[in-house]
């Protein structure tokens, strides 16, 4: 699979993406973890919508993007990669191990404990 390199700024407790490779393609968040989270999501819908460039390293973009310097020169950022990751809706049945006492603990949470781990993973990852 894909992965593009994002940038990720930091302003004052909220954090902005972008990648380099997508203009215009931008994600934000009021974490680091939120932002990369939101990341994920757009670059999955982008790939749906578009027809993805390949990507270039973070060596490539350092020497041929047109904004580096001024990022460089401007910016509060660290630089990561983002891989595109497939959206589906449609559910799989699994079948998993877990500790009786851990799911005895769930039971008593949720009612629906598909859901439950569903939207744990989500949150998660």
């Amino acid at each position: 699979m894909k992965r593009f390199i994002a940038l990720v700024e930091e302003d004052n407790g909220n954090y902005g993406v972008i990648f380099p490779d997508l203009p215009g393609v931008v994600s934000a968040g009021t974490s680091y973890e939120d932002a990369i989270k939101n990341a994920h999501e757009i670059l999955a819908y982008v790939a749906q919508t578009l027809e993805l460039p390949k990507p270039r390293t973070l060596g490539e973009i350092v020497k041929t993007w047109e904004d580096w310097d001024e990022w460089k020169a401007n910016y509060n950022f660290v630089a990561t990669s983002i891989q595109v990751l497939p959206i589906s809706t449609k559910a799989k049945r699994i079948n998993i191990m877990i500790d009786e006492a851990l799911l005895a603990r769930l039971d008593a949470v949720t009612g629906n404990r598909s859901e439950f781990i569903e939207k744990t993973l989500e949150a998660a990852l």
